[in-house]
This record gives C-alpha cells, structure tokens and sequence, in this order.
C-alpha cells in the first residue's frame, strides 16, 4: 500500500509532509506533490502533517479522488524528489479551501 496525494494539495503545495518523510518518496511539481508508491513504506507520518488534508492512505481514499493514485504514480517518475521543506506559496492560503482544483494542476 501506498500513501496518495489528492486535489486539496493543488496550488497550496504545503512542504510540511516532506519533512517527515524517511525514504524521501515525495516529488515536486510547478505546484503540486506526489508520493511514488514505489518508495512510499506506508510509515503514515505524512498524512497528519497536511494542513490542507490532502494525503490518505491508498485504500482510505474518497471515490472522487481515486484517479490520484495513477497521477502521484505518474508524475512521480517525471517530477523531481523534494526533501526539505520550503516556503509554500505567496497564495496558498486563498486556494485551501477550493473544490474541483484539477483544471489548476500544472504539469
């Protein structure tokens, strides 16, 4: 199993998951995370550092956001890894709290 990153995360880029992260299994895009399910060791130390709760585990996760599973798989080869924390963008905050981000995923 494996620990995913859904649509919540799109334009907010919270780096607080990275941080905890032991085997370095998160990438990064112009403004979204992923986690490469064949690095993730399903530790789940990342799911509670989310302010946005974007991360669930593979078989928690909502119908509406079952797709991630293959976008985190392939973006993952692409993306760079991320291991350190970073400033999360200037208006994250303004995009927390909206729905139906997937137009907005920047590749």
């Amino acid at each position: 199993m494996t620990y995913v990153v859904v649509e919540s995360c799109i334009k907010c880029k919270y780096t607080d998951c990275v941080e905890v992260c032991p085997v370095d299994c998160f990438h990064e895009g112009p403004n979204f995370l992923v986690i490469d399910p064949e690095e993730c060791i399903d530790c789940s130390l990342c799911e509670p550092e989310c302010p946005v709760d974007a991360i669930y585990a593979e078989d928690e996760l909502p119908e509406s956001q079952e797709h991630f599973l293959e976008l985190n798989t392939e973006l993952s080869q692409v993306w760079p890894v991320i291991t350190e924390m970073k400033p999360s963008p200037a208006d994250a905050k303004e995009w927390e709290e909206v729905k139906d981000k997937l137009q907005y995923l920047e590749k």
